[in-house]
This record gives structure tokens, C-alpha cells and sequence, in this order.
């Protein structure tokens, strides 16, 4: 699955992203694109597990 964080701007963003995702699912296998402001997501989770975390985290996903 891939999502679209606009507020990830910078590297500590992008390892809160990665630290929520890894709290719902420590299987999950992340990858960031910081300049695209994307995450792409392997789990076998629904999206909206990783959704609902983000936006509690501050980092609501499109």
C-alpha cells in the first residue's frame, strides 16, 4: 500500500512515520521517499490500521 504523508518534511518525520507503522505492525517492511513526501507499506494489515495510527501521530495520510 502506498501513502501520501504531506507533512513528513524531514528525516525525523520520516522515522516517527516508520516508528508508528512499526508499533501497529513490527512485521511491516517500510519504505520512505522524503523528497515525494510517500510511504510504501508491506503488511498484511488493512490500510486503515496504519491510517488511524498516523493521524493520531500527527501524520495524516492522503
Amino acid at each position: 500500500m502506498k501513502l501520501h504523508i504531506e507533512s513528513m518534511t524531514c528525516g525525523g518525520c520520516a522515522r516517527s512515520v516508520t516508528a508508528t507503522i512499526k508499533d501497529v505492525d513490527p512485521a511491516a517492511t517500510v519504505d520512505i521517499d522524503l523528497p515525494g513526501k510517500n510511504v510504501k507499506i508491506e503488511s498484511s494489515l488493512p490500510v486503515e490500521s496504519f491510517t488511524k495510527a498516523l493521524e493520531e501521530a500527527g501524520f495524516p495520510p492522503r
